[in-house]
């Protein structure tokens, strides 16, 4: 509850107003854990560390997650694309590093010379944080909508930790890589960039799944994920980095098969990562319905969802 409150005073304190999106108070708690995650995995970095409070502190970055929910989740009814997805993706990210790390796998900005772990830490963070914020523009192209609007964001605040020019540049260069290819349709030239594709591949919780689902969305991506109860990282027997998933129905496959495996088995870390998906608990036969029934209404699909008796949704 302590580490709940502290993110809420800094979030008073920048008093947050305008447009905000909301979200379930599950997903706000997966948010706060995230955060733990973060400061935890960047404690020792001070780099990194102090980067990430000015990141998160920023007025215009705080503008930039909260107009990238309002396009994905209001206008397109798609899943959480804010600041919680931001964090939840990030920290993921974040985990990965470490143990990549630990086991001794190189990396690219380190392995190429261009710095230690902490600038390594930096760039995944600022990455993660700010990969998904050209959704505001646009879902098509968001990507490169997300390179465009982070250059400046990063040419005004990374001096703050970067005074010389040439290194400055170096950093910032491979944060906007990593940010470009997070995308599915394009190629990861990076293990830091296959690190911010695969983290925001994991985040794919019930508590994501259910903003567009209550909006009426009722398509494969929102119902397998909420089928899709836990995400757990962490270091695996044969591989660096193994990837539990917990599924209370089947559909959640989905999600494992054409989200993140998909951005796994494309990527430069794909002889790093093994990945299991389970439903639990293992003595249910039976899969936990998310919806009764379907049927065409006209032009629209209508879903009777579980929990209800005769309440519908529009697809």
């Amino acid at each position: 509850m302590k580490k709940g409150n502290n993110l809420k005073k800094i979030k008073n304190a920048l008093q947050d107003s305008g447009i905000e999106v909301e979200i379930p108070e599950s997903y706000r708690e997966l948010e706060e854990r995230s955060r733990v995650t973060i400061l935890k995995s960047l404690e020792p970095f001070p780099k990194a560390s102090k980067f990430f409070h000015i990141l998160e502190s920023d007025l215009e970055v705080r503008a930039n997650w909260d107009l990238a929910d309002f396009i994905a989740v209001s206008k397109l009814h798609y899943n959480d694309h804010g600041e919680v997805h931001a964090k939840v993706a990030t920290s993921s990210a974040l985990t990965m590093l470490d143990l990549l790390l630990k086991r001794g796998v190189p990396v690219d900005f380190m392995e190429a010379a261009g710095g230690d772990a902490d600038d390594e830490h930096l760039i995944v963070m600022a990455a993660g944080l700010l990969h998904d914020i050209g959704n505001q523009v646009h879902r098509e192209w968001h990507n490169l909508h997300g390179v465009i609007l982070a250059t400046p964001l990063l040419d005004r605040l990374l001096p703050e930790i970067y005074p010389d020019l040439e290194k400055r540049t170096e950093v910032r260069g491979f944060i906007l890589n990593a940010i470009y290819a997070h995308d599915f349709e394009v190629s990861d030239l990076t293990k830091e960039a296959a690190l911010i594709g695969i983290g925001d591949a994991t985040d794919m919780t019930k508590g994501r799944g259910r903003i567009a689902f209550d909006l009426g969305n009722i398509n494969i991506h929102c119902v397998s994920a909420l089928g899709i109860e836990e995400v757990l990282i962490g270091e695996g027997e044969e591989k660096p980095i193994k990837i539990l998933i917990q599924m209370s129905n089947s559909a959640g496959i989905f999600q494992v098969q054409e989200t993140l495996g998909k951005k796994v088995i494309s990527s430069p870390l794909r002889d790093y990562v093994e990945i299991l998906a389970f439903t639990a608990p293992e003595e249910l036969f039976s899969d936990q319905r998310i919806i009764q029934r379907i049927y065409l209404d006209r032009e629209h699909f209508r879903a009777v969802k579980k929990g209800t008796r005769g309440s519908t949704s529009i697809l």
